[in-house]
């Protein structure tokens, strides 16, 4: 298994990494964000991907984004495929796009907003603390990106205030890990 910073010779697994997103959202039926498999390109164009492939094969995936002018750094699109789920493998992917993060923007919050579980503590493993979506980006291009997401209609019937997600944070002046 090897996991890295995705680079261009990883651009040909777009389409699996949309397509395993967008299958996982179907079957776990709670708030998966869909990404186009362009959107996952850029991410990897601009060295902000974190890939992980056994022999040549997809296994997954994770991408940062940057908002606030590098404020804050959210961690978005944490997939594993099928096939290596329950292996620790999240974890690592996880970790590796946490580590890449603090060392392209040292200062920046980072955050995370997830349904998930094993997400969570995942995120609580790396320091990070859950916090009212109030504590997040404010830049609405953020949470235009969960537009695609089946609770959508929740979190702008509450102003942007709750949503099924839990959101969580890691501010680097409060915790070095």
């Amino acid at each position: 298994m090897k996991i890295t910073i995705a680079s261009k010779k990883h651009l040909k697994y777009c389409d699996i990494i949309s397509k395993t997103i967008s299958s996982s959202a179907e079957v776990r039926g709670t708030g998966i964000a869909l990404r186009s498999a362009e959107y996952i390109r850029t991410k990897i164009e601009n060295n902000n991907g974190v890939i992980a492939t056994n022999n040549g094969e997809f296994a997954g995936f994770c991408y940062i984004e940057i908002w606030g002018h590098g404020k804050y750094v959210a961690h978005s699109g944490l997939i594993v495929s099928p096939k290596y789920r329950g292996k620790g493998l999240a974890k690592k992917i996880k970790t590796l796009t946490f580590n890449h993060s603090k060392d392209k923007y040292p200062k920046a919050k980072i955050f995370g907003i997830t349904t998930g579980l094993p997400v969570m503590k995942i995120n609580y493993e790396l320091g990070y603390k859950p916090v009212t979506f109030s504590e997040l980006t404010d830049d609405n291009e953020f949470w235009k990106g969960c537009s695609t997401c089946k609770n959508y209609d929740v979190l702008l019937r509450t102003n942007k205030e709750m949503c099924l997600c839990t959101g969580m944070l890691y501010d680097p002046k409060n915790k070095e890990l």
